[in-house]
């Protein structure tokens, strides 16, 4: 089968990770500097009880994955991986043998977590208790390391024609729901527990800070699952700040006015640093007072710190992008913040994101407009593909995705 394939290269990594640290370099970052090839590889096979193949129809391009090829995900995540890999956890595709319950030609969404049951393994305490997306397990087992299907060498990737999945992370795809919808359905997911994790309460102020499609599912499921009052998203561009508006957001700020924005919106006290001689700690703001709840959606140190300063005292920061490097914590411990992660999926996300995803505004379509689904590359075209998904915001394209299909 055609598959792109994510290969350990030290002298790769640096290089990227050098490059990405100074910025976006197209037809650079994502060339020869990449630790990804396009190989004619064998289709991938688990031979234990549950197990099925799945031939991909749509995979997406996820902030993670980019992370990965760039070399900007921390060392902290090589521990759980295994190489080489074939990428890609958002996905759609059909079942080409039975599976337990599901018949041969099921069309599926993926929960992408390896966790105990996938593994042949008695249940953690993690997955006991529903929280599968926190599994102590999953370097062990028959598999090979791999916190997710995309990152394990034994499951295959949606970057390929097929894949192999356990039943415990198959989700049957209702017949009125099309693969341009279908395939959000895992971020969407994502989305619906960190709505959980955020723990917002009746009424409350909300910062999003970004507005990629982390932080444009959030604003939809914060608006949908919690009782949240006013949500502020954060938006770089024009395209991204009309779709915030149209997934429930109440305000939107450009990343330059972000903490005055806020500022003004919850009548908070700014206070200023000011350091001559040290340019980039000049003019350092943060707020006394501020929002309740503020979403970290990107990553970055700017978007964290930025969540950090802008959060009142005793309130919650939520982190759901893949942290990058560092920001500064002194106010998650002057202000006595809550500073909570969110990763993956448990429990009932995923129907719960099939059905986000059957009636959300997310259009049905590739490239038009109103249609989250930005573009579709064939799998030859990967290099184009990766480069357009790291520029989406500022060429308004929200999520772009793989079809292995076409040639």
């Amino acid at each position: 089968m055609l598959a792109l394939e994510l290969f350990r290269s030290v002298p790769r990594y640096a290089a990227a990770r050098a490059v990405s640290a100074v910025g976006s370099v197209p037809g650079l970052l994502i060339g020869p500097m990449a630790p990804v090839r396009l190989v004619t590889t064998s289709e991938p096979e688990v031979r234990h009880d549950g197990w099925a193949q799945v031939k991909v129809h749509l995979s997406g391009i996820c902030g993670s994955d980019l992370g990965a090829v760039t070399g900007s995900t921390s060392l902290y995540f090589a521990a759980v991986s295994s190489m080489p890999c074939v990428p890609g956890h958002e996905l759609v595709g059909t079942l080409t043998e039975d599976c337990e319950d599901l018949p041969a030609g099921t069309r599926v969404v993926v929960d992408p977590v390896l966790a105990c049951a996938a593994r042949g393994l008695e249940p953690c305490e993690q997955c006991a208790a529903g929280h599968t997306n926190r599994c102590d397990r999953v370097t062990v087992g028959h598999l090979k390391p791999g916190l997710q299907t995309g990152y394990c060498r034994s499951t295959g990737g949606g970057w390929g024609e097929r894949l192999v999945a356990h039943r415990s992370q198959l989700h049957a795809v209702p017949d009125d729901l099309p693969d341009e919808r279908a395939v959000l359905v895992e971020p969407l997911a994502c989305a619906v527990r960190l709505a959980e994790r955020a723990a917002v309460r009746e009424g409350q102020t909300v910062l999003v800070s970004g507005a990629g499609a982390v932080g444009l599912f959030a604003t939809l499921a914060l608006r949908e699952l919690t009782p949240a009052g006013r949500i502020v998203v954060v938006a770089k561009h024009g395209a991204q700040a009309a779709l915030a508006r149209r997934l429930g957001a109440t305000d939107v700020v450009e990343p330059g006015e972000a903490l005055r924005g806020v500022r003004r919106l919850t009548q908070a006290l700014t206070v200023r640093t000011s350091l001559p001689g040290l340019a980039a700690r000049q003019d350092q703001e943060f707020l006394l007072g501020g929002v309740d709840v503020a979403v970290d959606a990107v990553g970055s140190a700017a978007s964290l710190d930025l969540a950090l300063r802008a959060t009142r005292a005793g309130g919650r920061v939520v982190v759901s992008g893949m942290p990058g490097r560092g920001a500064d914590l002194s106010p998650a411990w002057f202000r006595e913040l809550e500073v909570v992660g969110t990763y993956a999926s448990a429990g009932d996300a995923f129907p719960t994101a099939l059905r986000l995803a059957a009636t959300a505004p997310l259009g049905d379509g590739v490239g038009g407009e109103g249609d989250v689904l930005g573009a579709v590359y064939p799998l030859h075209r990967w290099r184009e593909a990766l480069d357009h998904a790291s520029s989406a915001g500022r060429l308004g394209t929200v999520k772009v995705a793989f079809d292995p299909r076409q040639r």
